[in-house]
């Protein structure tokens, strides 16, 4: 079996280097063959959010740099680790940003997968998939989150067996050696994980006081052209009506620079309420905006009173369900920083139906987005949670499956049209050759 382990540990971080080294000398005795790839040691930049993979370069990044060959070795492997700190309940930045890139693995048409709506295989055959991550002690709900993530990715990376353990630093050396063994002999024994749940989110049950200041973060590589502003912008308007002062950073252009984090730390002190905006990226937050938000609880806050703050995610699939461990880590991050979490706001479709455009040009098909956006924005003002009303009216499906994955099918080829691709839409540039 050949196995690919990709280390997405900080410099410094003994536990992923001690579990690599486990790792491989227990499959070494199986018989297997593995590499290690130590991600903060390689050039990869941030997916961009472009789908040139899709239609410019099919199943190729058009960017050339050191996640390529990555690729390449996953689709070749058998078996595919990922090793991890538990960040918010997900992956750290430095794995995050190699996972951002496994879109270009599947083709941009849809097919129904365990019930959903995901993106078809562009290959025959995918690795298995390991996914371990450790934590500074025991948190059973960032936990639950982690392996709620996990199973997740198993799905939209098309993994015939997957497995999720946590390790904690407290562990002796011997203890982690025998769950990492068990690990394995799960994968030997082809047992994949059961789904996992998702633990219970409690919203603020602080008294309500009315809010004065927000504070609009836009996770998106697409800055004002992005769904993410779209829906962050309308919600901003309307709290603006309720007469609350607003002002908007963009995570992309904030991590730039020191001097932008540090105006974006000193942003969030000044006002009563963060609201962080953002799409979905295989599962989850995009890299770029966990780095964020790792920053923003590395430095803490001077103010006297708890920041309140919300979400609100939106990804290209119908089903807004998908949505569901993003927001989950969202809250986890308002634990970790202290914040108080007032509600997650979840769309499916936004990229096909909002499209960047500002939700008034949207006409009667956008009303029920400007509706539930319009009851947060109320709720907001008035220092109380996103009510389950809002979040269902916003994750209410906007179309049919049927008519969704044949407004895909067409959209796709007519870009592909564009770049004279749309006969190589299927191809396999990572597939060895026979």
């Amino acid at each position: 079996m050949k196995t690919l382990i990709l280390d997405g540990s900080l410099a410094g971080d003994r536990i992923g280097s001690f579990s690599a080294a486990t790792l491989q000398a227990d499959i070494a005795k199986r018989g297997w063959s593995s590499e290690v790839v130590l991600l903060r040691e390689k050039k990869i930049g941030n997916c961009m959010g472009d789908f040139l993979c899709w239609f410019k370069s099919p199943g190729k990044c058009h960017v050339a740099d050191d996640h390529l060959e990555i690729s390449r070795k996953f689709i070749e492997s058998d078996l595919v680790i990922f090793l991890t700190p538990v960040t918010f309940g997900g992956y750290s930045p430095t794995l995050k940003k190699m996972v951002d890139h496994m879109i270009q693995n599947t083709l941009p048409f849809f097919a129904t997968h365990h019930g959903e709506i995901h993106h078809l295989q562009r290959y025959e055959r995918y690795p298995d998939v390991l996914t371990i991550g450790w934590q500074s002690e025991p948190d059973a709900e960032a936990a639950s989150i982690f392996r709620h993530l996990a199973w997740r990715n198993s799905i939209n990376f098309y993994a015939n067996v997957h497995g999720c353990g946590i390790l904690s630093r407290n562990q002796d050396d011997r203890v982690k050696e025998a769950q990492l063994h068990r690990l394995l002999d799960q994968i030997e024994r082809h047992e994949s994980d059961a789904e996992p749940a998702l633990p219970v989110i409690n919203r603020s049950s602080a008294t309500p006081t009315s809010l004065r200041r927000a504070l609009l973060l836009v996770g998106s590589p697409r800055l004002e052209k992005s769904t993410s502003s779209s829906l962050g912008s309308y919600l901003f308007e309307q709290l603006r009506q309720h007469g609350v002062e607003s002002e908007t950073i963009f995570i992309y252009k904030a991590i730039n620079t020191r001097e932008r984090m540090d105006a974006l730390r000193q942003a969030i002190d000044r006002v009563d309420l963060v609201v962080l905006a953002f799409p979905l990226y295989v599962d989850t937050l995009p890299a770029p905006v966990i780095l964020a938000l790792e920053d923003i609880v590395a430095h803490g806050t001077s103010k006297t009173k708890p920041t309140r703050f919300a979400a609100i995610v939106n990804c290209g699939f119908p089903n807004a369900s998908q949505n569901a461990s993003s927001i989950a880590v969202c809250s986890e991050f308002a634990r970790e920083a202290e914040f108080e979490w007032m509600g997650g706001l979840s769309l499916g479709a936004g990229e096909g139906m909002v499209h960047a455009r500002p939700l008034a040009e949207l006409g009667g098909q956008g009303a029920p987005i400007r509706k539930a956006l319009e009851i947060a924005a109320g709720e907001l003002a008035q220092g109380q949670p996103i009510s389950d009303n809002a979040q269902k009216l916003l994750a209410r499906p906007l179309m049919p499956e049927w008519m969704f994955k044949l407004g895909g099918t067409i959209g796709w080829k007519m870009q592909a049209r564009k770049f004279g691709t749309q006969k190589q839409l299927k191809a396999r540039p990572y597939q060895k050759a026979v």
